[in-house]
Parts: structure tokens; sequence; C-alpha cells
């Protein structure tokens, strides 16, 4: 895998941040001003603007331009909203909102809405989804290195569970062309069967929340105001 290519989106993503925050802060006096007057928080508008980023990169996995394909950046989104957004509401929402119109946009463009407006299970997703943002509040209070670590481990293994659960109540065992047994050999065989994936989604989760965790630490250092003021 090219270098250049792997860390594309981390520099992108930097750009971004560098572009948004350089407009705010033509002169520390506008800033000032804007934040007194209204109740416009920079900081938000950055996290969401790196969520929103990470989502986008589904869309170039799909077209086959990305260094990434056979990972996702979902992981690692749930967790970065849980980290980083103090109020468990927009911690959930904002994060869920940003998968929710990545989805539509890929079943209507991508696959033309040959499933319906979701894809079946898309339930069992969104409910991992949400414990992942969870995940993201608890593990992750101090951003580090372990703690990432740590957190991808657990919401890989969360979404492994809960979302082949899903496929073991309604999906097709494709080895078979049949729906899964309902008993434990069918359910350990699901299991088995979403190993791959289980690698490919934990994977994707550490590369991505790396990109994304180093690039908003980054620019918190670089730009005070983006960190959470007392």
């Amino acid at each position: 895998m090219d270098e250049a290519m792997l860390l594309f989106p981390f520099h992108f993503l930097l750009l971004l941040i560098n572009v948004y925050i350089l407009n705010l802060k033509r002169s520390q006096k506008t800033i000032k001003t804007i934040l007194m007057k209204t109740t416009f928080n920079p900081r938000i508008t950055v996290l969401l603007l790196v969520i929103v980023g990470a989502a986008c990169t589904r869309f170039f996995t799909l077209l086959g331009h990305s260094p990434l394909i056979n990972f996702t950046p979902i992981g690692a989104m749930a967790l970065f909203g849980g980290a980083y957004f103090e109020n468990k509401l927009k911690a959930v929402l904002l994060p869920l909102l940003t998968l929710l119109m990545s989805d539509l946009v890929i079943n209507t463009f991508f696959y033309h809405g040959q499933y319906g407006i979701m894809y079946e299970g898309w339930y069992f997703v969104y409910g991992v989804f949400v414990l992942m943002v969870f995940l993201g509040k608890w593990i992750i209070a101090k951003v580090n290195v372990k703690n990432i670590l740590f957190a991808s481990i657990a919401a890989s293994l969360s979404h492994w569970l809960i979302s082949d659960f899903g496929v073991w109540l309604g999906g097709i065992d494709v080895t078979t062309g049949m729906p899964f047994t309902k008993d434990m050999i069918g359910l350990i065989k699901c299991y088995t069967l979403a190993i791959p994936y289980l690698q490919s989604i934990f994977v994707g989760t550490v590369v991505y929340s790396s990109i994304m965790f180093g690039a908003f630490e980054l620019a918190q250092r670089k730009y005070p105001v983006l960190a959470i003021q007392k």
C-alpha cells in the first residue's frame, strides 16, 4: 500500500481544519465577538466536519479509489463522537445522522435502491453504533493510544456479536443459500463466517481512529479555540 495514499485522509482532514480555523482567526477580536454574542462553537463544527469527512470516505471506497477499500470508518466515527462531544445527545445524534445520510446516499446512488430505503438488519447496525458511541465516551475519557486501541477492540467485538446476531436471525447462509438454522450450531456458524468482517472492522476502526483522533488532537494544539472552554 502506497504510504502517501494511506496518509492522504489524514493530511486532507488537517487541511480542512486549517482552512476553517484560519478563516475564523483573521482577527482575535472577531472570534471573541462571535463567541460572546452567539452560541457558535467552532469545536462542535470541526468535530462534525471530521465525522462527515470520515463518512465521505465510504463513497471513495465504493468507487475503488481508496487504499482503505476493505475497511469501514463506522466504528471510528462512533468512538470519535463519543469521546469528544460532551453532550450525550449530540454525541449520539450527530454521528448517527451522519451515518444515516451516508447510508441513504450509498443506497440511492451506488445500489440504486435495490435494498429498499435501508438494507435488511439496519436496526442492529444502528443499535450497536449507539453502543459504540458510549464505549467511546466511557473508555476514551482521556485520549491516548492505549484507550483508543482498547475502545477499538470493544467496538469491533460489539459490532460482530450484535450485528451478526441479526444476520443469524434473518440472513442467509452463503455456504448453503438457505437461512441459518435457528440453533446454537447455526449461530456459531454465522459468527464463524463473519470473522473476516470482524478483522476488517477492527483494522478499519484502528486506522480511521488514528487519522481522526490524531488530526483533531494536533488541531487542538495548534488552535486552542478548539479545546473545551472551561
